[in-house]
């Protein structure tokens, strides 16, 4: 898991870099005047028809025989009328999905390697923009991508100018600090994300897997923290691990991430407090193992920790086995997806539901309206539902019967306007 971000503290963050080369043209013409900023995009007016023989409907239910309408990028009716029609009725139809947690910024440079801050800004603008896109392209419609400046000039290009990408939440860089910070030295930091746009706060209570997990902050310091973020508006996600896990939840934070090594009682206090939990077992430590070389050298990425993520994997499947079986326990869908991951972030179904116990539709639910609520968004995304965001996607199959169509996402929809479909030149029947 990235806990130390190498690749994010650039002097030019990616995609601001190219605002700045417009923004020096402007100051160099002598007879500028001050204007509005360009509207955002407007998305395609419709009224567009969606054909549909089976759908999930992101809240465990199955729905046959539907007509999604789409006008100005949301859903009007899953019993729409109309001939200008979208024929997906030989796929399965969900909700885009949404992963909790990924690193967008994190990339493999043009030597193949991951990219750090000495990277050129061109070059990392386009490695976080392919990211986004082939994150996009794997069906995840909306991300929270946790880490990094550079994903606020990225979220407001998708937001506000029509760069291709998922709808994007971001923490900016992270809090990370000490036992002996005071509080209100926490509460500037805080104050600071706030100011610097960020959506949420992620905080580091733990120490990197990689270095001995250990702890950072001390629970009455989370908890400064955790209250803070929530008296501006912003939710918190806290990256623990051992007893940390406990202490988040009992800090009030709003999510906890990984949770290795914490014990099933850590973690039952966690599910008591109601917090949303978000282990990883399919995808972030199996990437960083097929792509070790190419990690290797930087950072703390050494082969000491490297042979401690491999070797602790089974804790984390525990751990999530853990969680899965608590009631009412909120485990929701994430990845932590990092260089060589984007794209491939459907691989965690897999791994829920064969190393966690979940169903496959338990699964599924926990990247649409479970996540959802996870982002205080379930009121406009996460479900198939009048008056939701239009953000659609279609597998190759039936993921419930064969939990391998999430690799075949054919459609990708997002906010009524359509990124992906072979089939567009096929007619209608």
């Amino acid at each position: 898991m990235p806990e130390r971000r190498v690749l994010v503290h650039r002097k030019d963050p990616p995609m601001r870099v190219w605002v700045m080369v417009c923004l020096a043209a402007v100051v160099a013409t002598p007879y500028t005047r001050a204007v509005e900023p360009l509207p955002p995009p407007s998305p395609p007016p419709g009224p567009i028809l969606i054909l549909v023989q089976h759908a999930l409907d992101g809240r465990g239910g199955e729905l046959r025989d539907v007509r999604i309408g789409v006008s100005n990028g949301r859903i009007t009716s899953l019993s729409a009328a109309g001939d200008h029609s979208i024929d997906l009725r030989r796929y399965t139809v969900l909700p885009g999905w949404i992963d909790v947690h990924v690193h967008l910024a994190s990339h493999f440079d043009t030597q193949g390697r991951i990219a750090t801050e000495n990277e050129p800004p061109a070059e990392a603008a386009l490695g976080i923009a392919q990211a986004a896109w082939d994150t996009l392209m794997g069906g995840f419609t909306t991300v929270q991508s946790v880490g990094d400046p550079s994903e606020r000039p990225l979220r407001d290009a998708i937001r506000d100018h029509g760069f291709p990408g998922p709808r994007v939440l971001t923490s900016l860089a992270p809090i990370e600090g000490n036992a002996n910070q005071p509080p209100n030295e926490l509460r500037e930091l805080v104050h600071a994300r706030k100011v610097e746009g960020a959506d949420l706060i992620k905080i580091f209570a733990s120490a990197s897997q990689r270095v001995g997990a250990t702890p950072t902050f001390t629970e009455p310091q989370l908890k400064v923290l955790c209250d803070e973020a929530r008296k501006v508006g912003l939710r918190t996600m806290v990256h623990a691990y051992r007893s940390q896990v406990a202490a988040a939840a009992r800090a009030g934070c709003d999510e906890i991430e990984h949770m290795t090594y914490a014990t099933d009682e850590e973690i039952a206090v966690a599910a008591s407090a109601g917090a949303y939990l978000s282990p990883q077992v399919g995808l972030v430590v199996q990437n960083y193992l097929e792509n070790k070389e190419r990690y290797l050298g930087v950072g703390n990425y050494t082969e000491e920790g490297m042979a401690t993520m491999k070797r602790d994997l089974p804790e984390d499947f525990r751990v999530c086995n853990v969680a899965m079986h608590l009631a009412n326990s909120k485990v929701v869908f994430s990845t932590d997806a990092t260089a060589g991951a984007h794209g491939h972030n459907a691989e965690e179904f897999i791994a829920r539901v064969e190393r966690c116990g979940q169903s496959p539709m338990q699964a599924l639910v926990s990247a649409n309206s479970v996540a959802a609520a996870a982002l205080g968004m379930q009121d406009r995304i996460g479900a198939l539902a009048s008056g939701f965001e239009a953000d659609l996607i279609a597998l190759d199959g039936d993921p419930l019967k064969d939990l391998t169509a999430v690799r075949r996402v054919v459609f990708v929809m997002r906010g009524g306007v359509v990124y992906k479909w072979p089939d567009a030149a096929r007619p209608t029947l």
